[in-house]
């Protein structure tokens, strides 16, 4: 047994996984990284419009992307179900098809209600204080955005069944032709080429809800058809209840998206706060966050390949499995995150550049800002990566309620009220939001590392 345990924690068993979780987190990273290309796409398009529409369309996006990515949060808990019963191997078919098909059921009718909210999006950002002009260009633009809600989780619960069997590079394929898609289609649709009328902000988000629903059917051909996943017959009867499943989808995926929506939501009240401070610092924010986020995707990505790993292990019972998965996609993300950090330390301005014209002096005041946005992201790249990675390290053991926990206390109790205090009772002003949201990262970070060293517990809970 000896002998066993220390083969398992040889050399090369470390090496191996960091192999598979290479192999199977690098596709997930590009994907994530193209999904964000299509909202980045959206704002270095709608910042040659103005800084006026920029801040407007920063206020929609945010406000939509806090519903989908709880949305979203949901629907990902396929990926730990399916991985958990693909390591058992035991009707496996059976399992991870249902398991789909209630993701599918679950996007559905998540989707309705999220739809009613966006519908009234410039009530509620009138509600939060925003001016008048920007809640109504806002609208304008999530109205037609709001569209590609759906399709964006159908499109997740494929990418996680593509996941969970380790062969991610067709989302990043599909992801990648989407990109090109909504390239031409923000052209055509902002700034009326091709024939077509210059529809503005609200083309923007046109083409990115067309974008969605170039990705969700692109990937559903591809289930369908290849040769890998045909024999699961995912779209086979999905209108058939399996209401146990469903009810274990939501009590596994609700803490999931209340933790995502935690994080996501308290960015975009950071957005709501910083509107105080003007609309040069609504524009410096959205430069900043798009930059952040572009560097969060690679441990996110690496996050999402620990749930499947972990729950590859999880499934198999192979408890030293669970622990090279965990700690082989932590290293990786920290490492990563470190690496960011000294960039936009040493490299702030070069950053900025790619979204606004540094050298035009009516811009002044959004780059100078941004670039102090951006040196206090820098300090929280690595606790950031952390806890990311930590919270899908979690998801494979299928362990999402205290996380979720973890998440409120962090984000809302710790960081967004130091983050208020700092900004309304210092000289700080929308720097000191930017330090409250990092003190909270950190928070969340310690407390989720915390939770996986303290993790034999978790283990020995029937996988699935």
């Amino acid at each position: 047994m000896l002998v066993a345990r220390q083969s398992a924690f040889s050399r090369d068993a470390w090496l191996g996984e960091f192999r598979a979780m290479l192999a199977l987190g690098w596709p997930l990273v590009l994907t994530n990284l193209a999904q964000t290309a299509l909202t980045t796409t959206d704002v270095i398009v709608i910042g040659r419009l103005g800084a006026s529409a920029l801040a407007a369309g920063t206020l929609g996006a945010n406000l939509y992307l806090g519903l989908l990515m709880f949305a979203i949060g949901l629907v990902v808990a396929t990926s730990p179900m399916m991985a958990s019963a693909i390591g058992r191997k035991r009707s496996v078919v059976r399992d991870v098809r249902r398991t789909f098909r209630q993701g599918l059921w679950s996007a559905v009718i998540v989707s309705v209600p999220c739809w009613a909210l966006l519908w009234h999006s410039e009530a509620i950002l009138l509600l939060f204080g925003q001016e008048p002009e920007l809640a109504a260009a806002a609208q304008s633009f999530v109205r037609a955005l709001q569209w590609g809600l759906l399709p964006a989780l159908g499109y997740i619960a494929l990418r996680s069944f593509v996941s969970a069997l380790e062969r991610p590079v067709w989302a990043l394929m599909i992801t990648g032709m989407a990109i090109l898609f909504n390239i031409v289609a923000n052209w055509a649709l902002v700034f009326g080429h091709l024939g077509l009328p210059a529809l503005g902000l609200r083309g923007s988000g046109i083409a990115t809800a067309l974008s969605n629903t170039f990705m969700f059917v692109g990937l559903a051909l591809v289930v369908t058809f290849g040769p890998r996943f045909r024999r699961y017959r995912l779209f086979g009867r999905w209108w058939r209840s399996d209401w146990p499943r469903l009810v274990a989808l939501w009590r596994l995926g609700l803490p999931i998206g209340i933790t995502i929506a935690f994080e996501v939501m308290v960015f975009n009240a950071a957005v709501f706060l910083m509107g105080q401070f003007g609309t040069a610092a609504i524009a410096a924010h959205s430069i900043a966050i798009q930059i952040a986020t572009a560097t969060f995707m690679v441990p996110l990505g690496l996050g999402q390949a620990a749930t499947v790993r972990v729950g590859l292990a999880r499934g198999a019972g192979d408890h030293d499995g669970i622990t090279r998965a965990g700690w082989s996609a932590f290293g990786l993300g920290v490492l990563f995150m470190a690496a960011m950090s000294v960039l936009m330390i040493a490299a702030p301005r070069l950053l900025v550049s790619a979204f606004i014209d540094i050298d035009d002096p009516a811009n002044a005041v959004v780059v100078n800002t941004a670039i102090g946005f951006l040196i206090c992201a820098a300090v929280f790249q690595i606790a950031d990566g952390a806890q990311v990675v930590g919270a899908g390290m979690l998801r494979g053991l299928q362990d999402t309620r205290v996380p979720m926990i973890y998440a409120g206390l962090g984000y809302w109790v710790i960081g967004l009220s130091l983050s208020a205090i700092l900004a309304f009772r210092t000289s700080l002003g929308g720097l000191g939001i930017w330090i409250g949201l990092a003190v909270g990262l950190v928070v969340v970070a310690c407390l989720m590392l915390r939770r996986w060293t303290r993790r034999d517990r978790l283990e020995q809970v029937p996988a699935g």
